[in-house]
């Protein structure tokens, strides 16, 4: 793992060029949801994944724990999982004659939330509190998580039977939602040839990033310039999606400022230390997508929120 001194954009855009070419490695045809994945751990924020099983959304999630040297935990939610599997919960010891708090796996940096919708609201709400305060609260007493904390939760959009499905003030802590699509007929070729039956994908991945490099990233992300004219346009997108015809719940202010965050974030993995339209048009959908709720009869009309989505941007001016 390389350290190169002081973190600037310039540097930040050295590190995401490395870390998204090792992902590549194994998480083959998959560049902008891994470019997105990256940029959503600078800003610290979170992301919902969805997808139909054997797209490789485990396999992101498990690679980027590789890639960055930071503890990682997976947790495979089920109907039965309580909030103490997660959190954690304390446990009498018979020589101390007393108490003592064993950690659950939210205890680490990186967690993949696997199949989040099959675990009943409580146990839910145990990780949600956990993504927006960076704590648990086990007995009455709250606990910080370590820095960075970035949860990563995986959805399958077909199967509903038997699912708890986030409800929108839920759905609104994650900073975007990353729809993974079938690859190509190249890339699946590809996936083909460099399977091996006897070594998993990510193992082949070294550790390119620290935590301590990403907290400094962070840091620099506070400084990258933000045009008045692209505030501007933020801000009408948002208010936009409030007001459309199509549009029973639109988006809140915490989308606007993901927008500004994941836009930084952008502009900085490509060594930049300004945000353009463009940035913010790149994240528009992973940002919006879960957070406005259309008329029931935009399904009927068979358009996609994606669609939705296009159809409300183009009415807001977009600065030069």
């Amino acid at each position: 793992m390389e350290n190169q001194g002081r973190i600037d954009t310039q540097r930040i855009g050295d590190i995401s060029e490395r870390v998204i070419r090792h992902l590549e490695k194994v998480v083959v045809g998959q560049r902008e949801p891994l470019r997105l994945l990256w940029s959503s751990l600078l800003t610290g924020g979170h992301v919902l994944v969805e997808g139909v099983p054997g797209l490789g959304k485990t396999l992101m999630v498990r690679a980027l724990g590789q890639v960055v040297d930071a503890s990682f935990a997976r947790i495979q939610f089920t109907p039965d999982l309580m909030p103490a599997d997660v959190t954690g919960t304390k446990v009498f010891e018979l020589q101390s004659g007393r108490f003592t708090f064993k950690q659950g796996p939210l205890f680490h940096h990186l967690i993949l939330a696997d199949e989040i919708n099959r675990t009943p609201p409580k146990t839910q709400a145990a990780l949600l509190e956990a993504m927006e305060e960076g704590q648990v609260t086990v007995d009455g007493e709250g606990r910080r998580l370590p820095q960075p904390f970035f949860v990563v939760a995986t959805q399958n959009p077909i199967e509903y039977e038997g699912t708890y499905p986030l409800p929108e003030a839920q759905l609104d802590r994650f900073s975007i939602k990353l729809t993974v699509d079938y690859p190509g007929e190249e890339e699946e070729m590809a996936v083909l040839r460099e399977h091996r039956m006897t070594e998993r994908r990510e193992f082949r991945l070294t550790p390119q990033v620290s935590v301590e490099e990403i907290l400094d990233c962070r840091k620099v992300l506070e400084g990258v310039q933000v045009e008045e004219s692209v505030l501007r346009y933020i801000t009408g997108i948002i208010r936009a999606t409030r007001h459309h015809p199509r549009v029973m719940l639109g988006a809140s202010p915490r989308a606007g400022l993901n927008l500004l965050g994941m836009g930084k974030a952008m502009a900085a993995a490509e060594g930049r230390d300004y945000v353009t339209p463009d940035d913010v048009k790149t994240v528009l959908k992973p940002v919006l997508r879960h957070r406005v709720v259309p008329n029931p009869d935009v399904e009927l009309e068979e358009l996609t929120i994606d669609d939705l989505i296009d159809e409300i941007t183009s009415t807001v001016v977009v600065p030069r």
